[in-house]
C-alpha cells in the first residue's frame, strides 16, 4: 500500500520558467536514466528478490525514485508556467493561429524547443528530451542478483552524469539546488547497490557455472604485432590489467585456429600460469 506524503524529500525550487530547460529535463522523467525507469527496475527486481535483505533494500530505493519523480514533476510544471504550451489552454482559437503563423517570435521559438510540452499542455509528458515515448525496454533486469546490482550500479552512475550535464546547462539557482540534491542522491543509491553486492559472497562472475581457462586469457588482438611474448605482452591494455593487481592473466596473442581448446597456448611460457584471482573482490 502506497501513502502519498505531500511534503517532498526537499524543497523544489525554480526562479523562472524556461521551456528550452524543461525540455532537457524531460531526460529524468521519461528518459533511459530518468527516475521513473529506476522506480520500476528496483520494484521488479525487488519483488522477484528472495534475500529479505535486499528486498527490503530494493523496495526502499525504488519508492525514493518514485519521490524523485514527483520532484522532477513538479520542477517541470514550474518551468513551463508562462510556456506556449500553458497558454494555448488559456487562449482560444486566435493565438494559437497567430503561434503557427510565426507571428509571435519569441513564443515561436520557446515552443519549437518545448515541443512535447505544447502536445500535453502545461503538464509534463513521459518522453526523454528528444520527445521518444517512455518504454519498458529501457528497464534491463536479468533476474541475477549480482548481475543486477551491477546493472543498478551503473544506471545510477549514468543518471548522476545526466544529472551534472544539466546542472551545467542552468543558470537558475533554484533549479540547481533541487538537481544538486537529486544528483546526491544518485551518488548514494550507488553507494548502497555497492554495499549489497559485496555483501553477497563471491559475487563474481554472475551465475552458478564454473569458469577457467579462457577466463583468464588476455587475448592481444589489436596490434600487428601477434607473436606470443612479443606484442601481447608490450600491450598497454594487458599492462594496465597486470599492474592493478586484482586478477591474474594469462597473456596470449590471438591465434588463427579461433580459440580452440584443444590447441596449445600461443604463449607456452606462461601456461603453467594459474590464471585466477591475485586477490578476492567482493
Amino acid at each position: 500500500m502506497f501513502l502519498h506524503n505531500k511534503k517532498m524529500m526537499y524543497t523544489v525550487r525554480v526562479d523562472q520558467p524556461n521551456p528550452r530547460f524543461a525540455k532537457m529535463l524531460l531526460e529524468q522523467f521519461g528518459g533511459p536514466n530518468g527516475e521513473l525507469g529506476a522506480a520500476l527496475r528496483y520494484f521488479g527486481q525487488g519483488w522477484a528478490e528472495s534475500d529479505a535483505k535486499r528486498r527490503d533494500l530494493l523496495l526502499n530505493i525504488a519508492t525514493e525514485e518514485l519521490s524523485h519523480l514527483e520532484m522532477v514533476g513538479q520542477m517541470l510544471t514550474m518551468l513551463l508556467k508562462g510556456s506556449p504550451g500553458a497558454m494555448v489552454d488559456q487562449v482560444e482559437g486566435g493565438y494559437l493561429g497567430d503561434l503557427l503563423d510565426q507571428k509571435h517570435d519569441s513564443y515561436t521559438e520557446m515552443s519549437l524547443n518545448s515541443s512535447q510540452t505544447v502536445l500535453g499542455g502545461p503538464g509534463p509528458r513521459f518522453t526523454d528530451s528528444m520527445g521518444n515515448s517512455f518504454t519498458t525496454d529501457w528497464v534491463d533486469t536479468i533476474g541475477n542478483p549480482t548481475a543486477d546490482l551491477r546493472s543498478d550500479i551503473a544506471a545510477e552512475a549514468r543518471a548522476k552524469i545526466v544529472y551534472e550535464r544539466l546542472i551545467k546547462q542552468s543558470d537558475d539557482a533554484g533549479a540547481r539546488d533541487t538537481l544538486t540534491f537529486l544528483m546526491q542522491r544518485e551518488v548514494a543509491h550507488q553507494k548502497m547497490f555497492e554495499s549489497a553486492l559485496s555483501a553477497i559472497q563471491d559475487n563474481f562472475p554472475p551465475g552458478n557455472i564454473v569458469l577457467d581457462d579462457f577466463a583468464h586469457e588476455f587475448f592481444h588482438t589489436s596490434s600487428d604485432e601477434t607473436a606470443a611474448g612479443n606484442g601481447t605482452s608490450s600491450s598497454p591494455g594487458y599492462k594496465l590489467l597486470s599492474s592493478q593487481k586484482l586478477w591474474e592473466f594469462r597473456p596470449m596473442a590471438a591465434e588463427p585456429h579461433g580459440g580452440d581448446p584443444e590447441m596449445p597456448p600461443a604463449n607456452p611460457e606462461v601456461a603453467s600460469q594459474s590464471g585466477k584471482k591475485a586477490h578476492s573482490k567482493k
